[in-house]
């Protein structure tokens, strides 16, 4: 245990993830479209960072590398970056998580929300460190549509039971806090770790009205109020239960915005979901503890969201998981001491192609769109990555060309046939089934609605 806590006892944990979210997309991030005051009261009393990465630049690989500490290529990720109902894979059992170390010293475990890291019986959260799930889980829009049949019903799940199907969408996110209220309310001697999953703002975006009416910036924008307004309602239960010095909050985004006019931003970032520009994978990122973290802290240090397994750890007094390989390195020394975080590489890899690297400042592109490439941006001075100077820089091509060399060999690139040797096995079922099926006499179904027809509802 470092020396740095000096606590006398462990912090409960309040782990926020959005779907799709944008670092353009807060206030405190530059966004004049979207207002988030609560947010923004966060990043004023904790750190902001400003050179966050989610390890991919898509939902199921990006969170189950973040609950895992490790490169979704190193736990068997790489074929399955979106895991869809009924799908065999999904994160092994045999994978360490947050929740299972967190576990491990006494805390209370729950996730609320979007989970998508498998929904066969093996893989849901349950078997995974969590004592409780409430949510659905995948994307909000893999449910039975007009205009994709196919798909069974959207289930709403209790632990591994399907409660409802086909929930009314406008109201998920109420529900998701309210859930979590009644879980931070628990008379408990146990610390407690939070893992809230946001349906908001992956599409179609179902909006209450109250948010709508004071929106923007159109349904996108009322989305982002929601998720802001169940920041603010998250902070005044910690007030109310007088556990918000007790309580480390972070919040973050599964990967960068689709920025595809539903009035999503990535700004100044060029990119977008799913690909490996930095508008992908570079996300806003908040952490607040009071008395420990400084206020109004930015860090400007490379970090990423498998960062948290080993930091949470620590924080903890949690041990890391003996004979496993992790990728996690861990930002106590930076959160409490202020000091620079310790990563200096980052790898971007699409699926099972290594696409870019970034060490310090400067970032080598190798390959996109089945092309290869001779790209060099130094994003400090090119946060844009506009204007290449691969020919300016040699020597600095081939630093990179090392450290993308020694990733390759650990976790592979298929477009090289280089297999790596690090890769451990995804998870399997034998038997994979949906979790619901379409009957219309179901006393829980609502009408399935037509995606093509409405991108995005409000009401």
């Amino acid at each position: 245990m470092s020396d740095t806590l000096n606590r006398t006892s462990q912090p409960n944990i309040i782990l926020i993830n959005c779907d799709d979210l944008g670092y353009g997309d807060l206030a405190c991030y530059g966004s004049r479209r979207n207002d988030t005051p609560h947010l923004d009261q966060l990043a004023a009393t904790g750190m902001r960072f400003t050179d966050f990465y989610m390890a991919s630049p898509v939902c199921s690989a990006s969170r189950a590398a973040m609950l895992t500490g490790c490169y979704s290529q190193r736990i068997g990720f790489a074929d399955y970056q979106v895991l869809f109902p009924g799908q065999a894979q999904g994160l092994n059992p045999k994978e360490s998580t947050i929740a299972r170390q967190l576990k491990l010293v006494g805390y209370d475990t729950k996730i609320v929300g979007k989970w998508h890291c498998g929904d066969q019986p093996e893989f849901l959260p349950t078997n995974h460190g969590f004592d409780e799930y409430f949510g659905i889980p995948f994307s909000n829009d893999m449910g039975r549509q007009v205009n994709r049949l196919e798909s069974p019903p959207l289930p709403l799940m209790r632990n591994d039971e399907v409660i409802q199907q086909q929930p009314d969408q406008r109201g998920i996110t109420e529900r998701y806090v309210d859930e979590s209220l009644q879980f931070l309310r628990r008379e408990r001697k146990a610390p407690f770790f939070l893992y809230l999953a946001h349906m908001y703002v992956h599409v179609p975006l179902f909006v209450p009205k109250q948010f709508m009416e004071t929106s923007r910036n159109g349904a996108y924008g009322g989305a982002v109020a929601c998720i802001d307004w169940a920041m603010g309602m998250i902070e005044a239960e910690l007030n109310r239960l007088g556990i918000k010095d007790d309580t480390l909050i972070i919040f973050t985004s599964d990967n960068g915005s689709r920025a595809r006019d539903e009035g999503g931003s990535n700004a100044p970032f060029r990119g977008t979901k799913a690909q490996t520009w930095e508008g992908g994978q570079r996300v806003p990122c908040i952490m607040r503890w009071p008395g420990k973290i400084a206020a109004g802290m930015t860090c400007e240090g490379i970090a990423s969201s498998i960062d948290l397994f080993a930091t949470l750890a620590e924080i903890a007094g949690a041990p890391l998981p003996p004979d496993t390989t992790l990728d996690s390195i861990s930002l106590v020394e930076t959160l409490l001491k202020g000091k620079p975080t310790k990563r200096d590489v980052f790898a971007y890899y699409r699926g099972p192609n290594l696409e870019a690297v970034r060490k310090g400042d400067w970032k080598r592109h190798y390959f996109r769109d089945a092309q290869p490439l001779f790209e060099l941006y130094n994003l400090r001075d090119d946060v844009g990555e506009r204007n290449n100077v691969y020919e300016n820089h040699p020597e600095i091509v081939a630093e990179l060309d090392i450290e993308a060399e020694e990733i390759r060999q650990a976790f592979g690139d298929r477009r090289l046939d280089c297999t790596g040797a690090e890769v451990r096995e995804i998870g399997v079922s034998a038997h994979p089934k949906p979790l619901t099926e379409y009957d219309e006499t179901h006393p829980y179904m609502i009408a399935y609605y037509d995606l093509a027809d409405m991108p995005t509802m409000a009401g």
